[in-house]
């Protein structure tokens, strides 16, 4: 579970079984002070971690040194700006590494093996998993 906290005006801190927390927050125009990502950085950031880390742990393992890696999520949507819901209709992960004499099928195998065996977060917006919300009022302190 994770969990997240308002922090006066657009500011969420959120944190999950780890302990470790991160804000989030609107832009400006939004109501927002920028201090943090937007909640949608924050989710595609995540798709792009959970890859990489899934990229790094195989090349590791065939002795590929990397020494530089970033990855670009680009999304899509089709909804006209101002228009609600806004979601992505195509998201787009470019995988860019340096390293001394990388392979080039090594590297094409690992992006492979996250996209389609390992990475949860791809799995789990593949598999556009039912969403269902409540709520409750709390007893005030």
């Amino acid at each position: 579970m994770v969990q997240t906290e308002w922090k006066g005006k657009m500011a969420f801190e959120g944190w999950g079984e780890t302990g470790n927390r991160f804000m989030m927050d609107a832009y400006p125009e939004s109501g927002g002070e920028d201090g943090g990502p937007t909640p949608l950085e924050a989710m595609l950031s995540g798709l792009a971690a959970c890859s990489a880390m899934d990229v790094m742990t195989i090349l590791n393992k065939q002795r590929q040194v990397v020494t530089k890696y970033r990855v670009e999520v680009d999304g899509e949507r089709t909804a006209p700006e101002g228009e609600y819901p806004r979601p992505f209709t195509k998201l787009t992960v470019r995988h860019i590494l340096e390293g001394e004499n990388l392979n080039p099928t090594a590297v094409q195998r690992a992006v492979a093996l996250s996209d389609e065996k390992y990475c949860t977060v791809i799995a789990t917006l593949r598999e556009a998993p039912e969403v269902v919300s409540t709520w409750e009022i709390a007893p005030s302190d």
